[in-house]
């Protein structure tokens, strides 16, 4: 299950359902869970702790030491959830500060050339498409999808269920369940296709398009908005989690 030509270190822990194609690398203080396939020509460096069933491609760099130029070689850790599909060329850094950690859920797709950043963290069955790039710090929640050569500024949320089009620009936090395209980017509708897919029913729908309707009120700010959609909308719990990511964010909201 191990390609004589693999590299592993006597510090290493993997287990041994693993398979582990031709000239991969695996560092110390890596854990690799069960069944975890690496094609070929992996590199994996630690502290770096990942699951089971996670599949990565041919020239993929995992746990390799922050970009960011503050990083002084201090211990910092990467943490993946399982059955993650890391695509060809895809790079995921570890955390910048000692003890910090970049942290991906389970079930995501990362497709080729795609990038997250120190101290990110991604939630649950996201998707980035090709190229796409997270800076440092950002949080992806659950089934939010970046499309193609589109990239997220640090610091960026990027709300559950959202979609970013191709070849965005994303400087603001993209609240959850809307279309964010352009650049710079707008919000141009609710993910109607995505939530349906995800079983919300149309009573749900219908209200997100009431709220993003009053967000997109070029009369109101958004804090005004926020008090129409909670006086008129509220009684939902997606209406909800809309306004709390809304008066939550840092940023502020792309609009």
């Amino acid at each position: 299950m191990i390609h004589p030509t693999t590299v592993i270190s006597p510090q290493a822990e993997v287990d041994s359902t693993c398979e582990i194609g031709p000239y991969c690398i695996i560092g110390e203080n890596v854990r690799l869970g069960k069944g975890c396939h690496l094609i070929s020509h992996v590199s994996i460096q630690g502290p770096t702790t990942i699951g089971i069933e996670n599949r990565f491609h041919p020239f993929c760099s995992i746990g390799g030491r922050t970009q960011d130029l503050k990083y002084t070689q201090e211990p910092t850790y990467l943490e993946i959830g399982d059955r993650n599909e890391f695509r060809e060329c895809c790079t995921v850094n570890r955390g910048t500060a000692p003890g910090e950690k970049t942290i991906i859920g389970s079930d995501n797709d990362l497709l080729a050339y795609s990038h997250v950043a120190h101290n990110c963290v991604v939630g649950n069955h996201c998707i980035f498409s090709n190229n796409g790039t997270i800076g440092g710090h950002v949080v992806m929640q659950d089934y939010a999808v970046i499309g193609g050569l589109s990239a997220v500024h640090q610091f960026c949320r990027i709300g559950q269920h959202a979609m970013i089009g191709g070849c965005s620009k994303i400087v603001q936090d993209v609240p959850p369940y809307l279309i964010a395209d352009g650049n710079p980017a707008e919000i141009r509708s609710i993910n109607n296709v995505g939530l349906q897919r995800r079983g919300f029913t149309e009573d749900e729908i219908a209200r997100l398009k009431k709220a993003l309707r009053l967000l997109k009120q070029a009369s109101l700010n958004t804090t005004q908005a926020c008090l129409k959609i909670q006086d008129s909308l509220g009684k939902c719990d997606k209406i909800q989690r809309l306004l709390d990511f809304i008066q939550s964010s840092e940023r502020g909201i792309i609009r």
